[in-house]
């Protein structure tokens, strides 16, 4: 199916949507309030910026207001840089929270007390279990779980137990506090699960306050409840956790009951959006950080020069589901180019160069040639490049002896230099090795600007840049994995040996060099490229966005 066709066949009824605007007609809700809840244990990525999308989305569209809330439940693996990156990539994808900006552990008190109250209740416990202990008992999908042997002690040894795992007397693992729900449930995720662990560790808000903490799910549906969130949009694979959702809402006093909602996840080909697979590929140094342009990471994505229009293009496209699919790496390649052709501006790069001379343009001379800074846009104006004796041309659009079909330069043949000359090749120069590494060229001066007086016409039209052209380093990227549906459990079998290629010499024109810009810009005939952070004064360094066709996809078909 071709992309355009795909593009069309993804998009398809939002239905969460459609649950809040029927919301809103039959006035249980005023407006929508959501959230985006991540922790910050880890970069965001393309899978998140979905979630962003759809959250932030669908309260400006309704009126509404979206949080963001960082359920920061588990210091052992939470850090500020995780947290500042968070705020950074939401605002780089295009939204803001306002003054809506909230942590889990802003309610660490308020949770304490809710679980209390569960305990005084009769409806938690504090189990002594050992982690093995309790996994074995917890049963199988087939087989009800076994109650603890500590399931019945008294509402008084309870709470005296959890005051003092609070108050920092037990080591890490020793105790754990459990709600009493049901071990015999169909639903694992009701068969009694933990509400409090303990963790010696500080904590980057609450510094050494608090020696227990609340799992995720204890913490993440009451957030909400506190923040009167209406709409609670999460990932599939949180349905089978709705019930302890709602259960808990429904054995506390919370100020608000919002709802849970599920919606199908990001899922790309040849890539892996698990945090655990993308934190080991930082690791293991498999990449070069997060914010490697080869990572899915909003980070990543930045730094290769994706703009958030294409981003957000992508995800409305592929739409709201409520089952998992798997979309083409290609629809998201597609997204990008069509808003980089409509904004990136055009220049002219040679990235494996090969040096022509023309033999009959007078030597010490050089002239200024128009070129237009985009095509379909005449409002961006035209830069001037400068044509001399030495030129220097893509070693991929000569042939010695070129196939039948092969209509760029060869001896004897006749080429148009983009915004320049007819050339014909007259002679070859060759090393040592018999590798080319001059051509010896003439041209038309009656065929400046691309057109012959006389009326005859060429086949190919080449890039090409003069001799005052800067030198740089040129970084292409490919896939990170070689399999369409890379394996997390082995993932680094399946990395891609090609999935950064670096160019040192090529060759840019001077206009290139001389602009700081970080948006991404058309190589003509290359594709659409960024400036690296590493780029220096003197040594510039850009990355491949996105190459004007897919021809990875052409590669690792034939591979």
């Amino acid at each position: 199916m071709a992309v355009e066709n795909a593009v069309q066949a993804e998009a398809g009824q939002d239905f969460i949507r459609d649950i809040v605007d029927a919301d809103i007609a039959a006035k249980r809700h005023p407006f929508p309030v959501t959230r985006f809840p991540p922790e910050p244990n880890g970069y965001l990525h393309i899978g998140h910026a979905k979630s962003i999308c759809l959250n932030f989305g669908i309260a400006q569209e309704f009126g509404g207001r979206c949080h963001l809330r960082f359920d920061d439940t588990n210091p052992a693996k939470e850090e500020q840089e995780y947290i500042d990156a968070i705020k950074r990539d939401v605002r780089w994808l295009g939204f803001d929270w306002g003054e809506h900006l909230y942590h889990a552990s802003d309610y660490f008190e308020q949770l304490y007390g809710w679980a209390e109250h569960l305990v005084r209740a009769g409806k938690a416990y504090v189990d002594d279990q050992t982690h093995e202990e309790m996994r074995v008992n917890r049963g199988t999908l087939t087989e009800p779980g076994k109650n603890s042997p500590f399931r019945e002690r008294t509402i008084e040894e309870n709470l005296d137990l959890f005051r003092r795992m609070r108050a920092g007397e037990f080591p890490n693992g020793k105790r754990v506090l459990r709600a009493k729900i049901d071990m015999a449930s169909g639903n694992i995720n009701l068969r009694d699960p933990v509400l409090y662990r303990i963790l010696n560790a500080p904590h980057p808000r609450t510094g050494t306050t608090w020696h227990i903490y609340p799992s995720y799910d204890f913490a993440h549906g009451q957030s909400d409840a506190i923040e009167h969130i209406t709409h609670s949009i999460c990932t599939l694979e949180f349905e089978d956790h709705r019930p302890l959702y709602d259960w808990f809402i429904e054995n506390l006093p919370v100020p608000s009951r919002p709802r849970q909602y599920e919606f199908a996840r990001l899922n790309l080909t040849h890539t892996i959006l698990s945090k655990r697979v993308l934190t080991e590929l930082v690791r293991q140094k498999h990449v070069d950080g997060w914010d490697d342009p080869r990572m899915p990471t909003l980070a990543g994505l930045q730094r290769r020069g994706v703009p958030p229009d294409a981003l957000r293009t992508f995800v409305k496209r592929i739409g709201v589901a409520k089952a998992n699919s798997t979309v083409d790496v290609a629809m998201f390649d597609f997204a990008i180019r069509e808003v980089l052709n409509a904004a990136a501006l055009r220049r002219l790069a040679v990235l494996r160069p090969l040096k022509v001379v023309i033999e009959n343009y007078p030597e010490g001379q050089t002239e200024e040639l128009d070129a237009v800074n985009h095509p379909d846009n005449p409002g961006a104006g035209a830069r001037k490049i400068r044509f001399g004796r030495e030129i220097f041309i893509e070693q991929e659009d000569f042939m010695e002896n070129p196939p039948k079909k092969f209509f760029r330069l060869s001896p004897g043949a006749e080429v148009r230099l983009r915004y320049a000359y007819f050339i014909t090749c007259r002679e070859v120069i060759k090393n040592t090795a018999g590798e080319v590494v001059e051509l010896r060229c003439t041209y038309d001066p009656a065929t400046r600007g691309g057109n012959a007086p006389d009326g005859r016409k060429v086949k190919a039209t080449m890039h090409w840049v003069g001799a005052d052209a800067v030198t740089a380093e040129v970084r292409l990227y490919n896939p990170l994995f070689t399999s369409p549906e890379p394996d997390a459990g082995n993932f680094a079998a399946e990395l891609n040996p090609n999935s950064r290629e670096v160019l040192t010499g090529c060759k840019l024109e001077p206009a290139l060099a001389a602009d700081n810009a970080v948006d991404a810009m058309q190589f003509e005939r290359q594709g659409y490229f960024c400036r690296d952070k590493d780029s220096a004064p003197g040594k510039p360094v850009f990355n491949r966005t996105v190459g004007l066709r897919d021809t990875w996809a052409k590669v690792s078909a034939v591979g």
